[in-house]
């Protein structure tokens, strides 16, 4: 079988040693960085990602698959770097100030992650300032902000004010979800867009990136 799909199959079953060994032989067989990245770990994040959103997986499941898949992602980063291959764009993600729920922002940084974009995670409880300094400084073209809470939704309203007041909009989009909120309150607070999981975040940046 060839060594990109036992690379995705790996993955697919969360096996993070395997995904180890086998990134290892992929790079000693000098199979482009960029064919290991797109059909082996890419594609087995993909499956995993669609089965979630399929309810065939869940979420420990879909962790255990992304570590897996990070154990071959950190053998490939330094030849990816070398070999100047971007990846799709940045993405700040957070859950807002006075909000320390983080479960579904962590499994959105998993899925974008292992759909190619690089994941620059604040973490909770995270302030508009925060966000838009991290966002500017990192040049990253996505700010995505979770809510579980009502009372915290406001700040999420507060981070696309400032991106506004700053003239960023051309550069930065906001993408906001969590528990808390909806698509009518994206249009509301005027964020780019509502993505109610990480799945729909994927397809999301996917079909604008």
């Amino acid at each position: 079988m060839d060594i990109l799909q036992q690379i995705s199959d790996q993955i697919d079953l969360g096996d993070d040693e395997k995904v180890h060994e086998l990134t290892t032989t992929a790079i000693e067989q000098k199979i482009p960085v960029k064919k290991i990245l797109d059909e082996g770990l890419l594609q087995g994040m993909n499956i995993v990602g669609q089965k979630f959103k399929e309810h065939k997986l869940f979420l420990p499941e879909v962790l255990m698959a992304a570590k897996a898949m990070n154990a071959g992602m950190e053998l490939i980063k330094p030849l990816l770097l070398s070999d100047s291959i971007p990846m799709k764009a940045k993405v700040v993600i957070g859950t807002v100030r006075g909000d320390l729920h983080d479960i579904g922002k962590n499994l959105v940084g998993v899925m974008l992650k292992g759909a190619g974009f690089e994941i620059i995670d604040l973490g909770n409880d995270v302030t508009p300032e925060k966000f838009v300094e991290t966002a500017k400084t990192e040049g990253a073209e996505f700010i995505g902000m979770s809510a579980l809470l009502t009372t915290t939704m406001p700040v999420m309203k507060e981070v696309v004010d400032q991106i506004r007041k700053e003239n960023l909009e051309e550069k930065i989009q906001t993408l906001i979800g969590g528990a808390a909120v909806s698509r009518s309150y994206a249009e509301e607070i005027g964020a780019t867009a509502y993505c109610y999981d990480g799945s729909n975040a994927v397809e999301y940046l996917n079909s604008i990136v």
